[in-house]
């Protein structure tokens, strides 16, 4: 979740719906409080890194507030099509005993 990452980057933000930037933001908020805690004890090899996350979940919170005031337009849910494959196969399956019934 660095800067740079396309994870997270404002256009792929666009795509995420509600409940994962919700989720997003959670994971960016504990990995904050580890990098935190790593510099607090001297463990941390990457200060940079507390800049990236911090950066990331401010990058989180302006989109679901554009999303709350109307600026930004939530995802339209993707609507799944149904495989016509199996359809067509029950439909293969009935033909036949309807001739059966049909010849006797």
């Amino acid at each position: 979740m660095a800067i740079g990452t396309k994870e997270l980057a404002p256009k792929e933000l666009d795509t995420f719906e509600d409940q994962r930037l919700v989720e997003e933001l959670r994971k960016a908020k504990e990995e904050l409080f580890n990098l935190r805690f790593q510099s607090a004890t001297g463990q941390l090899d990457s200060h940079g890194r507390i800049r990236a996350v911090k950066r990331d979940i401010a990058r989180l919170y302006t989109v679901i507030r554009e999303r709350e005031l109307g600026i930004r337009a939530t995802p339209a849910p993707v609507e799944t099509k149904a495989k016509k494959t199996k359809a067509k196969k029950a439909d293969k399956a009935e033909t036949p005993a309807a001739a059966e019934g049909e010849a006797e």
